[in-house]
């Protein structure tokens, strides 16, 4: 029933595209799909009207379910009558509010994958965020990551723009197949789109958050950009990703600039919470790989906070990395030691390679705990914290690293709202 249901989706969703002919945005990348998605529907909002995937939608289900402008039914029998019957309509009458622009996150699990989802939609614009160990387990190496990504890019024809994060070497490479026009971002001179002078607003205290600025470089053009509610590392590259697109669209520089700086990150992306007794969450639950991981911990690192609080990495199971497994956790573990961080906290059987890791660099016994499940460690950490400390929480979806977030934060009723995983499919 499901293949048969997968093939009328797609069926569905190409009809809708060759009648509708919206400019298509396909984002893959083994981190920061979900927040390059957002900021760039963020960035064009104002001028379009842009449909951007739904949830975590991005897969044979999810992309056409975008496409029709329809959140999944799930079980529900009459749901999806209520989806062929709103496809029958968008074919029979025109919808003059149906998206100009679809931002498409597409996402892939095993090899092949992202053949097929390029066989539901033809992309005019190909994001390549990363390339790193997500998913390792069912691909055997990062070459093949790498291939299974770089389909999108190869799909492209030559009116196409390929937008490549230059300072990931494979996605770099990928230029060397694209028949379309390049145009590269990162932090490190050489892209076309460079985030330069970047100052972090934070490293005098978390009471003085005030988010990042930096100079956006388009060639040798310069604006300033202030983005008050982001605080990491990898929001600059989902913010230097958004400003290709609107380039794409014509918009200046200027213009970008000023759609970027209410920009906020989806739930479980580096977001600070206040937390109970006056301390600080920052909740990276959404999911984890080394490379997150690490700069995460660095970030943590470089926060200035009172001589008596105390900075506390809270870390779940970094999972679907395959033989990469115990040498990520090892060296997510001796980042935190070197960062200076003041406890260690993890969780899950994989986590106990974070201890290792953060010893082997010197990280003392009496700062390390360990738990099996999440909440444990919740609880643990309700009746340690005190007024000032920070808290980073970070692991894998399956870790479910947000249970000890809820458990933390100042408003817990509030968690349906900022944190992830809080509807009724995901059973406590």
């Amino acid at each position: 029933m499901k293949k048969i249901l997968q093939i009328k989706l797609k069926i569905a969703a190409k009809l809708i595209l060759r009648k509708y002919k919206p400019v298509v945005v396909g984002i893959t990348g083994s981190i920061g799909k979900s927040s390059t998605k957002d900021a760039i529907y963020h960035v064009l909002k104002k001028k379009f009207k842009v449909r951007t995937s739904f949830k975590n939608y991005n897969n044979e289900i999810g992309l056409p379910l975008t496409i029709i402008g329809l959140e999944s039914p799930e079980k529900n029998i009459f749901g999806w009558f209520k989806v062929f019957a709103k496809t029958l309509n968008l074919l029979l009458i025109k919808d003059i509010n149906y998206p100009e622009v679809l931002v498409l996150e597409m996402g892939v699990d095993r090899p092949g994958d992202m053949e097929y989802l390029t066989s539901i939609v033809k992309v005019d614009i190909a994001i390549v965020t990363s390339v790193s160990y997500s998913h390792l387990e069912y691909f055997g190496n990062l070459q093949n990551i790498k291939k299974e990504k770089q389909v999108l890019v190869e799909k492209l024809d030559g009116q196409g723009l390929a937008v490549l994060n230059y300072d990931s070497e494979p996605v770099k490479e990928m230029a060397e197949v694209s028949k379309a026009r390049i145009l590269s971002y990162g932090l490190k001179e050489g892209s076309d789109l460079r985030a330069q002078d970047i100052v972090y607003n934070f490293t005098r205290g978390l009471y003085e958050l005030s988010g990042i600025n930096f100079k956006l470089n388009n060639k040798g053009s310069i604006v300033p950009v202030f983005m008050d509610n982001i605080m990491s590392e990898p929001a600059l590259y989902s913010a230097l990703a958004a400003a290709a697109v609107g380039l794409y669209f014509q918009m200046n520089l200027v213009e970008i600039a000023s759609a970027l700086s209410d920009f906020s990150l989806p739930a479980g992306r580096m977001n600070l919470l206040p937390g109970i007794k006056h301390s600080f969450i920052i909740d990276d639950t959404y999911n984890s790989s080394p490379e997150a991981a690490v700069s995460a911990v660095k970030l943590l690192g470089s926060i200035g906070i009172d001589k008596a609080a105390h900075k506390y990495a809270v870390m779940g199971d970094m999972l679907e990395i395959g033989f990469y497994t115990e040498e990520g956790h090892l060296l997510v573990g001796k980042k935190i030691s070197e960062a200076k961080i003041d406890y260690l906290i993890a969780v899950g059987e994989r986590a106990r390679d974070f201890i290792r890791g953060a010893k082997d660099d010197g990280l003392h016994d009496e700062h390390i705990f360990y738990f099996d499940k999440p909440e444990e460690a919740g609880r643990f950490l309700q009746n340690r914290i005190k007024e000032g400390d920070v808290i980073l929480v970070k692991g894998s979806q399956g870790a479910r690293m947000e249970k000890i977030v809820k458990e933390l934060m100042a408003e817990p009723e509030k968690a349906e709202e900022l944190l992830v995983r809080q509807d009724k499919k995901w059973i406590y």
